[in-house]
């Protein structure tokens, strides 16, 4: 009789799991994961991932959650880590797009794919909102000292949609090479930035700490 998992050791096999789907996902996409290959690529028996998970939409949503946990914990590091406003700004800005680059799978399984499960899974649901306030939350302290003017979300959302556009043309190989992922990124934060400013030198300033 096999002896009981410990809970770090559940948790541990949950981990080589969504590991493993992440990179199924990405390969094949949500049409083309089964859990039978899922368990092929941890080298289990067809049954044991049911064990875990009750089915796919059950995996990708773990999946999803942990790659936006790692996410936004790797924006937060950043900004917690600035010695200033503009510096934590610009550096969870350099986080996101380090992120984007370093995990693509798990950057697209976060924002570019079709997942209806609204209300079905809670953490997945909490890991979606801290993410989405940690990608718009840097701007609240660049509005209250007046380098920027306006509502901080939207400010936040404008940014992100240029950012996350860049980041997607640059994965997908659509980026010439004349006007490269840094040439387009610096600019669309240079307008975006000037746009919403109300001190053009403050402006410079965290232009320049987004570009060091």
């Amino acid at each position: 009789m096999p002896r009981p998992l410990s809970t770090a050791e559940i948790e541990d096999f949950r981990d080589r799991l969504c590991e493993a789907a992440t990179q199924i996902f990405a390969e094949r996409g949500t049409a083309g994961f089964t859990m039978r290959e899922l368990a092929n690529r941890v080298g289990v028996s067809p049954m044991t991932p049911y064990r875990y998970f009750r089915d796919k939409d059950e995996i990708l949503a773990a999946v999803r959650a942990r790659a936006f946990d790692a996410f936004s914990a790797a924006l937060e590091t950043a900004f917690a880590t600035g010695k200033d406003v503009t510096a934590r700004t610009a550096g969870a800005g350099r986080a996101y797009i380090d992120f984007a680059f370093a995990h693509p799978e798990a950057y697209h399984l976060m924002f570019d794919i079709l997942h209806d499960v609204e209300g079905r899974y809670p953490d997945l649901a909490r890991a979606e909102e801290r993410a989405r306030a940690t990608m718009t939350r840097h701007i609240h302290p660049l509005v209250d000292a007046g380098i920027l003017h306006g509502d901080p979300v939207l400010i936040g959302h404008v940014y992100w949609t240029a950012l996350h556009g860049a980041v997607m043309l640059k994965l997908s190989g659509k980026l010439s090479e004349e006007y490269d992922f840094d040439v387009v990124v610096n600019e669309a934060m240079r307008v975006i930035t000037l746009g919403y400013s109300s001190d053009s030198g403050m402006a410079t300033s965290l232009l320049r700490e987004r570009h060091s």
